[in-house]
């Protein structure tokens, strides 16, 4: 299996850009399909952005598409989800998931999960 690591949350008006990057152990990474989640306050884990092994293959919520990118670079074990045109309703914990197989979005198809990271955009 492999574990999963976030950065690049933080604070941003609304707006502005972040890029969040999840750092990934293991030397199957490049068959894993990737995706991130995001969770607010009191609502259900969500579905965001998912990208299957190769990267020729990406997914995107309707609420992000055309605002956030989703990418990986197998040889450095990452994926990245960079995420411009943020509005405050993107505020919630963002979370890096990798699943043994195709790209899925329902979040109980996934394998493994990081511990997230936060992403706060102010009004």
């Amino acid at each position: 299996q492999v574990q999963l690591v976030e950065s690049g949350g933080g604070l941003v008006q609304a707006g502005g850009s972040l890029r969040l990057s999840c750092a990934a152990s293991g030397r199957a990474f490049s068959t894993y399909a990737m995706a991130w989640f995001r969770q607010a306050p009191g609502k259900e884990r969500e579905f965001v952005a998912a990208i299957n092994w190769s990267g020729g293959s990406t997914d995107y919520a309707d609420s992000v598409k055309g605002r956030f990118t989703i990418s990986r670079d197998n040889a450095k074990n990452t994926v990245y989800l960079q995420m411009v045109s943020l509005k405050p309703e993107d505020t919630a914990f963002y979370f890096c998931a990798a699943r043994i197989g195709g790209l899925r979005i329902g979040v109980n198809r996934y394998d493994y999960w990081g511990q997230g990271t936060q992403v706060t955009v102010s009004s």
